[in-house]
């Protein structure tokens, strides 16, 4: 019974930590940006994150990658952290507000059922349905008022979010590293890559961030990639795929209630009900494939690696 309770403890402290540090990162990365380049403050990030969580794995034991698995494994970093969040990071710096960029981040998961095509994952009736109805909360949310003004911003913000689905999906299919050397590798290919797209874009560091833009950096690094993504792969592997991908639907109402209690961000009623809309499609989606999971899948699909692979899920902003 105590072992039980201290499992049912370990999985509530997951949720939350993936609930509200994951929904408040988007807040946070609107704090950061003030002081700093936003592809620079990026890769400051996931660098140092991503060494490390490296470090760590090193002096507990674990085993180095094959070449083979951190190219794969850097390739998948540069999809989901370096385009997905670098240019949810970029949006924000050009004042897309962080609830509405959590709202639209909320669709990946409809972008990846998609993508899961191409691979013969073949979708339910319910998934299209929320994918069809995840697409009229885009509409509307882009025709609400907010992003009207900003439409490169919102362009960019769907980008980073095909390219977290994409990279997700496909990394399905690839030799990666295992356990937690996986996000090691890929923060550290993905910060070498946005520090590299940083000093190309000619940002610079005329000086020093502000008490604010430090503590949101330091944040980002602890906080939003070493713990959160720890209590990620504990839920991937001690829980339901649901149920480890239910913050895709509580990010965005906890994003949007930071950013209107803290930053004064404000949503009009079409971008409410925009919010309403993306949510339950993504909602939908999620049931839909509770039901293709309980289907039975030959033996060689269902090793633990391909399984935490296959539901990532969406963007850890």
């Amino acid at each position: 019974m105590q072992l039980r309770d201290s499992n049912g403890l370990k999985l509530v402290l997951a949720l939350f930590t993936l609930y509200i540090i994951w929904g408040s990162t988007y807040f946070v990365i609107r704090i950061g940006v003030g002081s700093w380049p936003p592809l620079l403050m990026a890769g400051v990030r996931f660098f140092i994150a991503g060494v490390a969580l490296f470090t760590i794995l090193r002096l507990k034991g674990d085993a180095l990658p094959s070449l083979r698995q951190a190219i794969n494994a850097g390739t998948i970093g540069i999809l989901l952290l370096a385009v997905g969040n670098g240019l949810v990071t970029v949006a924000e710096h050009m004042q897309v507000p962080s609830g509405i960029t959590a709202v639209i981040v909320a669709t990946v998961p409809l972008f990846a059922v998609c993508f899961g095509c191409i691979w013969g994952l073949r979708a339910t009736r319910l998934e299209w349905f929320g994918i069809a109805l995840g697409l009229i909360g885009i509409i509307l949310l882009n025709t609400g008022g907010s992003l009207t003004g900003n439409p490169l911003g919102a362009f960019l913000v769907v980008v980073a979010s095909v390219s977290w689905a994409f990279g997700s999906i496909w990394s399905s299919r690839l030799d990666l590293p295992k356990g937690m050397m996986i996000g090691a590798v890929e923060m550290i290919v993905a910060g070498t890559v946005l520090l590299i797209a940083s000093w190309l874009n000619g940002e610079r560091l005329d000086h020093i961030p502000d008490t604010a833009g430090l503590i949101a950096v330091g944040y980002l690094i602890v906080f939003g990639s070493i713990i959160a993504i720890s209590a990620y792969m504990y839920l991937l592997a001690h829980a339901r795929p649901a149920l480890a991908t239910s913050y895709a639907y509580v990010n965005p109402v906890v994003a949007v209630l930071l950013g209107m209690g803290f930053a004064g961000e404000r949503l009009n009623p079409v971008e409410w009900l925009a919010l309403g809309i993306i949510i339950l499609a993504v909602v939908i989606v999620m049931v839909g494939k509770s039901f293709t999971s309980r289907q039975p899948v030959p033996a060689e699909k269902t090793a633990p690696e391909k399984t935490m692979a296959a539901q990532r899920g969406k963007p850890a902003p």
